[in-house]
């Protein structure tokens, strides 16, 4: 046991400190990835409900790549293929210049995308939801479109969703894992090298799982309280 808690300190010849340098850049990666998410998601929904054809045959085609393609080949696909996209640009332009995409900006685009796919969906039932009465309401008191969207729909929308939108960001939380294959020092990177050096692979792959587990419940403990936040104005049944 001695053994162990030595190999878990946050001495100089511990990995304690690797292990919650991993736990910083697996939150600080799905942090930064949920607003992108949402924001796609959001206005890909708006594409796939609108009047205009075309906006809802490129929202269709958009969901249904992202959704259909896995993970990790996103992520090969944004890292890897970006970079090449680039170097082939600079090429054209004359300059030999070589750009390196950063691996946590990779990790962010390719789980973002992701995410907003399947956000979009939720998005979109949400909206769906809600009775067209709602949108007339706002226009007949004199409010734009925008106004109705902001001060009527919105409140609703965010309501409607947050469940779907929970279970996705677990998911996210997930997937942040995936990153480790590019280099960045997530949760399973930090854990995998220690195994390696160590020999200890149980004993950090498990550390591993407790800290995903230990982020799974902080999640749905925030997640608990969004929802009562957001059920507050619901009236009694």
């Amino acid at each position: 046991m001695d053994e162990m808690l030595a190999l878990l300190s946050l001495s100089d010849t511990g990995w304690g400190d690797e292990i919650v340098s991993g736990v910083g850049v697996t939150i600080s990666l799905a942090l930064a990835t949920l607003p992108l998410g949402l924001l796609i998601g959001f206005f890909v929904a708006l594409a796939k409900q609108s009047e205009e054809p075309t906006l809802r045959l490129a929202g269709n085609i958009y969901t249904t790549v992202f959704r259909g393609l896995p993970e990790l080949l996103t992520l090969f696909l944004v890292y890897f293929g970006a970079q090449i996209g680039i170097r082939q640009l600079l090429l054209a332009m004359g300059s030999e210049t070589t750009i390196e995409i950063n691996s946590f900006l990779a990790g962010m685009v390719a789980l973002g995308l992701v995410f907003s796919s399947f956000s979009s969906e939720v998005f979109l039932s949400a909206f769906r939801a809600i009775p067209r009465g709602q949108y007339e309401g706002g226009y007949a008191i004199g409010l734009s479109r925008f106004q109705t969207m902001r001060l009527i729909i919105l409140p609703q929308l965010i309501r409607i969703a947050l469940p779907g939108l929970s279970n996705l960001w677990m998911i996210l939380l997930k997937d942040t894992a995936l990153v480790s294959v590019i280099g960045l020092s997530d949760i399973i990177r930090q854990t995998g090298i220690a195994a390696r050096v160590t020999k200890e692979a149980f004993l950090f792959f498990g550390v591993a799982c407790l800290l995903y587990l230990a982020l799974a419940i902080l999640s749905s403990i925030a997640i608990g309280a969004i929802n009562h936040w957001a059920a507050r104005g619901d009236a009694p049944r």
